[in-house]
């Protein structure tokens, strides 16, 4: 999505979190204060999360996101698909070479530079992946990567309408992201197929995966749960610490020693 359209999206949460703060008049005519109770310090957003959230489950997802995924992935010959997202994979890559030396990780900074010249070259622009065989992989590092490896969080939940699950650290990322080149200067509709094969292919990535929403008691946090856990893992690039929890700790060696 377009920087300026996702930037008055999340202008518009912080209006309408102000809206549902707002003072209201009782029956006798005396100003009361509204407060709303929220369980989850991560999410203060919710009331307003959940209705996008519906929206964007139940309507764009149901009704475009999953049949466009489907029809592209089922008449999409396999090698024009493969070659179309490593394209648009391959357009991130000079931001991950300067997100990874931020994070001063230089042997995957080297990595992703050698994969850009490598597969913009010899490899047509992105079209081929040539990099791969000299054993030049790995996940892409974003903005939002870098701030949280230097301690900042990931701020509110935000569900985008129509897009999903989100944080104010991504988006900030994003925004980022976004201002180094090529991204800098690629023109609106180019843009716009990039980010539509990439949603796509991520669309399709978690078709067998969807049962799990489905399935669960309340989807919404399912999902919530899912997403901080998804950006835990890639912060800690695969290897997210053990946090343990003390009072439930406390509460089963209570529970233990009764039995003794």
């Amino acid at each position: 999505m377009p920087l300026t359209i996702k930037t008055l999206i999340i202008f518009s949460f912080l209006l309408l979190a102000g809206c549902s703060s707002a003072p209201s008049q009782n029956s006798q005519g005396n100003e009361v204060e509204e407060t709303v109770n929220y369980t989850d310090d991560r999410d203060p957003l919710e009331v307003i999360n959940r209705p996008f959230w519906t929206f964007t489950w139940d309507y764009v997802d149901k009704y475009l996101a999953k049949p466009a995924s489907e029809v592209y992935t089922t008449y999409t010959p396999p090698f024009l698909r493969t070659g179309l997202y490593n394209m648009a994979l391959n357009l991130n890559e000079p931001a991950s070479i300067i997100n990874n030396v931020l994070q001063l990780k230089f042997e995957n900074a080297a990595k992703s530079t050698g994969r850009f010249v490598l597969n913009s070259t010899i490899g047509l622009f992105g079209f081929y992946d040539p990099a791969s065989d000299f054993g030049w992989a790995g996940e892409q590092e974003e903005f939002g990567e870098v701030l949280g490896s230097y301690g900042i969080g990931d701020g509110p939940f935000l569900v985008i309408p129509g897009l999903g699950p989100s944080s104010v650290r991504e988006e900030v990322g994003d925004y980022i992201d976004g201002l180094y080149w090529p991204m800098s200067v690629i023109s609106f509709w180019p843009n716009i197929a990039r980010l539509s094969i990439l949603a796509l292919e991520q669309r399709a990535a978690v078709r067998d995966q969807e049962q799990l929403v489905l399935d669960s008691a309340d989807p919404y946090e399912f999902i919530k749960n899912a997403y901080f856990q998804n950006m835990n893992y890639r912060l800690y690039d695969g290897n997210p610490p053990i946090v343990i929890d003390e009072e439930q700790e406390a509460e089963i060696e209570a529970l233990l020693e009764e039995f003794d």
